[in-house]
């Protein structure tokens, strides 16, 4: 049988510790991509290595939500199955191996009857209430100590704050016991995500958070983890604030001018952006 890398030795040691525990338990104590472990571990277990990778569920609650999808037909089954590509580290596009998710559909508020305000002419209170009301401009952009707003995939209402960015972390980074190559440096990105919606947040909150090169290359977290900078737990319940540190590894003389997050790979609408000063 041939050795595993690295990656997925320490995945198997976290693993042996307990003997079971969830995926994305074990991701999350790495600082990985639970989609990207779970791979790693059907890869490993169809090896021949003594481990069995399962999934529990509600039975009637997943019945429902078939049936809540089938209804509103957006069901489109789970990801495709096929290689993935894991990168050490270094600047590289951010990969899409998982196809678009749709929103979950919510119900549409009753409308109200249209009722007319008046007040003085050029003032608030000239305003009908049957005219349609121009929507407020949410920012996407801002810099270091910004709070932006976007939605999830879900429908959750969340506010990121990109708290600080330390660049470069070489000594964080060799302080919790990992060696950077020749030519290499190491960032640290802090955020906090609040939900201020009702809505659970299920995802890890820096899934794809990366960092733009001056070049307009992209530059996606390392899976590790700092024991003095713990990294995002899964999810955040409506009204919590998370905080978390993401890592990350690229060349010693790479400039970084952005850093963006988004609730997909790719870029959209709801994307967000931090300037980074020189």
């Amino acid at each position: 049988m041939v050795p595993p890398d690295p990656v997925d030795a320490r995945l198997l040691a976290v693993l042996a510790e307990s003997g079971r525990a969830a995926v994305h338990e074990i991701a999350q104590r790495l600082g990985m991509d639970p989609r990207e472990a779970a791979m790693r571990l059907i890869t490993l277990s169809g090896s021949g290595l003594p481990l069995l990778v399962g999934v529990e569920c509600d039975p009637n609650g997943v019945r429902r939500a078939l049936a809540n999808a089938a209804a509103y037909g957006n069901y489109m089954g789970g990801p495709p199955s096929g290689p993935y590509a894991v990168h050490q580290s270094g600047p590289h596009p951010v990969q899409q191996p998982y196809g678009p998710q749709a929103p979950i559909s919510q119900p549409f508020p009753a409308q109200q009857p249209p009722q007319a305000t008046w007040g003085p002419p050029q003032s608030a209170g000239w305003v009908r209430a049957d005219q349609p009301q121009p929507k407020p401009v949410v920012s996407r952009t801002g810099k270091i100590g910004s709070a932006l707003e976007a939605d999830s995939l879900e429908g959750a209402r969340l506010t990121i704050q990109l708290v600080e960015v330390v660049d470069p972390a070489d000594f964080l980074f060799t302080a919790a016991g990992y060696k950077l190559a020749e030519g290499e440096r190491s960032v640290v990105v802090h955020t906090e995500v609040t939900n201020t919606s009702q809505i659970p947040y299920t995802s890890l909150p820096d899934m794809y958070l990366v960092l733009v090169t001056k070049t307009g290359e992209t530059v996606t977290k390392a899976p590790v983890s700092l024991s003095s900078r713990p990294a995002h737990k899964l999810g955040v319940q409506p009204g919590e604030t998370a905080g978390g540190h993401s890592v990350y590894v690229l060349p010693e003389e790479t400039q970084v001018i952005q850093v963006r997050w988004s609730v997909r790979p790719e870029v959209d609408l709801n994307t967000l952006v931090w300037t980074v000063d020189d």
